[in-house]
Order: C-alpha cells, then structure tokens, then sequence
C-alpha cells in the first residue's frame, strides 16, 4: 500500500498515512478536527527507471561487471579441473568389450556392452 502525505490547510499539521490506491483522500484533519486536509505530492521512490530495462541491477557500474566476469570465468576453470572422466575398455571374455566412462569425482559410471 503506497504512503500517502496530508497538511491541513487549518492547524498546518502534517502527517502520513498508509492507503489503498482505491481509497478516497482523507479529508478530515485528526488534529483539529476541521475539514480543510489536503494529500499533497509525495517524493516517490528511489528506483531508477531509464535505459531498456527496469530493474536496479540494470545498471550495475564497470567494475561490478569486471569482477563478475572474472569470477565466473574462475569458477569455470574450477568446474572444468575438478570433473576429468577416464574411459576405459575392457575384455568381458565373450567377444564384447565393455566400456567405463567414470569421473573422478565418482558422480558418473556407465558401463556399455
């Protein structure tokens, strides 16, 4: 629910109040009593809306990104070290060879016949 800004025109009191969209202004100041409230201009919120896109991390600076892409680059190179397969092929004493695909990190084995 937005934060609406009231002043009374009579006692100058200001205040804020929490309403629906679909409410009606307020009109009646809660601190005189008088009929003279009016919902003034309210400042909006921080959130950038420019460019072609609408969310805040739209428009992170150039180092951010550098820094981004220097990690994922690095957890890539972890990725790629730490998941070696070895295929080996065996004899299975029929006439058919069987092959093992395993990963090191013991994740994977397939055997084929």
């Amino acid at each position: 629910m937005p934060t609406y800004e009231y002043a009374c025109d009579a006692c100058d009191h200001h205040f804020d109040a929490f309403q629906s969209m679909t409410e009606k202004p307020l009109r009646k100041c809660p601190e005189c009593g008088k009929p003279k409230l009016r919902r003034l201009f309210g400042t909006g919120s921080a959130v950038l809306f420019k460019g072609s896109g609408f969310y805040e991390t739209d428009y992170r600076s150039e180092s951010y990104k550098a820094g981004a892409k220097k990690e994922a680059e690095a957890a890539k190179a972890a990725s790629n070290d730490s998941a070696v397969s070895a295929t080996t092929t065996t004899d299975t004493g029929n006439g058919k060879a069987a092959k093992n695909t395993q990963t090191t990190q013991g994740k994977s084995s397939k055997s084929e016949g």
